[in-house]
């Protein structure tokens, strides 16, 4: 339940200057017996408590705080500020309906999707790059339009060898957010890519064209392609030689540790997780 603050001139600095710099400040003014401000107040406190994480709910008794409210130049009972950083941001006079209050404040509140990506940001500062995919992929479901959130999205792919989605990511990028983050994402992808066209891999490439049978041939090329974040070929390339022979080597063994090694939340994850669940039962 969001605690209510009531205002005083003991509280008031700390409230409405300082609390207000890091959290949006809800300001009720009101006045015991009169029935407005009787209707409004459980509409605020629902809306209050759905915005629990970023708005501070205060209230002012312009009855008895009668000076705090003339300094607000309140006219009319009940009124609702929005205080930011210190300043009034927003604001209405009068009754409305939580979804209109809701409608009118919301531009000021963080979203959902904020939180997720500044979860993110730190995540991969950290080189959690597994989790950060996963806290992102949340972000980009609730808002697929943010170039922010899908140039990071897009940077866990390549760490996490999901080049094709990754590129895919970055055409939806527009000319005016293809900054220095979006070509550092470019630059890896190219890096990737020249890996996967190692000596190692070419060769190993050739010898299954001529012997395209070889089991042992196919979980090799999987794992040369695996460690050369191929990941997407590597498992398709692993999973053919499982169906071919479920007991084959350490195939079996391999594939899992590569579906295992995928973040949640990855369509790669979830698709060959069913495949191996098919061959097993």
């Amino acid at each position: 339940m969001n605690s209510v603050i009531n205002i005083t001139p003991e509280n008031f600095q700390q409230v409405i200057l300082q609390d207000s710099q890091t959290k949006v400040v809800m300001v009720e003014f009101w006045a015991e017996g009169y029935e407005p401000s009787q209707q409004l107040a459980p509409v605020l406190q629902n809306v209050a408590a759905k915005f629990s994480d970023s708005l501070i709910h205060a209230r002012v008794d312009c009855q008895t705080q009668q000076e705090i409210a003339g300094q607000f130049g309140i006219q009319n009972l009940p009124t609702v500020m929005l205080i930011k950083e210190g300043q009034p941001i927003d604001g209405f006079a009068g009754i409305q309906t939580e979804e209109q209050i809701i409608a009118s404040f919301e531009k000021h509140l963080p979203k959902p999707e904020d939180g997720l990506y500044q979860q993110a940001v730190d995540l991969v500062t950290n080189g959690d790059y597994q989790q950060a995919y996963t806290v992102l992929k949340q972000a980009h479901e609730l808002d697929d339009t943010r170039a922010d959130i899908k140039l990071l999205l897009a940077d866990c792919q390549v760490e996490l060898g999901q080049i094709k989605p990754a590129k895919a990511l970055l055409e939806t990028i527009g000319l005016v957010d293809q900054d220095a983050l979006y070509n550092s994402i470019l630059g890896k992808i190219e890096l990737a890519e020249q890996a996967a066209e190692s000596p190692e891999i070419k060769a190993l490439q050739a010898e299954l064209v001529a012997n395209p049978d070889d089991l042992e041939l196919k979980v090799k090329l999987a794992v040369q392609l695996h460690q050369a974040n191929q990941t997407e070929e590597a498992l398709e390339l692993i999973v053919s030689v499982l169906l071919k022979d479920l007991n084959f080597g350490e195939a079996k063994k391999l594939t899992l540790d590569m579906i295992n090694a995928l973040p949640d939340g990855d369509p790669l994850k979830s698709k060959y997780r069913r495949k191996i669940y098919s061959l097993l039962y």
